[in-house]
């Protein structure tokens, strides 16, 4: 198993891509610590991991709040002792115009996205250092590598995740700690499903990549499973697409 021994902490693991992330990391025999805003979805994700054999532990979590990030490593360290990984999993979208955008929408759009990963990095690091070393990987999107259009705060507050991520990896790689963003692009998850699977709407996300079909959650969490892994030991401050060739356009 390719986590084996491995303390995970895995923001938005209620549903989609974290959901996915979640499951895969169990079964390569990572201990999950696995946290969302909707608390009944993660502990209905963990129960799930749990029946099959997994480790996985569920705390409800508002990656906004510094005290709900106390909360979760006061968890981390009172129940495993340790931290190895840290995926920033958890975001919002907006799908609404540029020039319709309140401060509101960009404040909390940025709260989300890019304040819960700082804060998640902040205090992964000093338990990563106690360890030895770790690493952090940060879901950003094809956005932040090539614009998107009617998702301005959203495209902005992704490309901050992806600067973020670089400055922490020269900042920290002397600690052993790796950090890397992972960039997806049109993946169908439970909130995507609605609008990329609507036959009025399919064949527009098709138009916009290489290959055949659009891109599925476990295929997002394969590519954190590497990053997260010691295959990728000599990794860090990288951006991967999983973008069915968007970005090759």
């Amino acid at each position: 198993m390719r986590l084996q021994g491995k303390v995970a902490v895995i923001t938005g693991a209620g549903s989609g891509m974290g959901e996915s992330t979640a499951r895969l990391f169990a079964k390569e025999g990572a201990t999950v610590v696995a946290t969302d805003i909707n608390e009944q979805g993660v502990k209905n994700v963990v129960e799930s991991i749990r029946a099959q054999g997994g480790e996985a532990i569920a705390v409800k979590h508002d990656v906004t709040s510094r005290a709900s990030w106390e909360d979760v490593f006061a968890e981390v360290g009172a129940t495993c002792g340790k931290l190895d990984i840290l995926v920033n999993n958890a975001g919002i979208a907006l799908a609404k115009p540029f020039l319709e955008q309140t401060e509101e929408d960009w404040a909390r759009t940025y709260r989300i996205n890019i304040d819960g990963v700082m804060l998640g990095t902040q205090y992964a690091i000093p338990l990563m250092t106690e360890n030895g070393g770790g690493s952090i990987v940060n879901i950003s999107s094809i956005s932040a590598l090539t614009g998107m259009a009617g998702a301005g705060a959203y495209t902005a507050s992704k490309g901050a995740v992806r600067s973020l991520t670089k400055a922490a990896a020269v900042d920290y790689g002397k600690q052993n700690i790796r950090v890397n963003s992972v960039h997806p692009g049109y993946i169908v998850t439970p909130m995507s499903a609605p609008h990329m699977e609507h036959p009025d709407y399919k064949q527009h996300f098709l138009n916009q990549i290489a290959l055949p079909n659009l891109g599925q959650a476990d295929e997002v969490a394969a590519a954190v499973l590497f990053l997260a892994s010691d295959e990728a030991n000599h990794i860090s401050g990288i951006e991967l697409p999983v973008d069915g060739g968007v970005t090759a356009k």
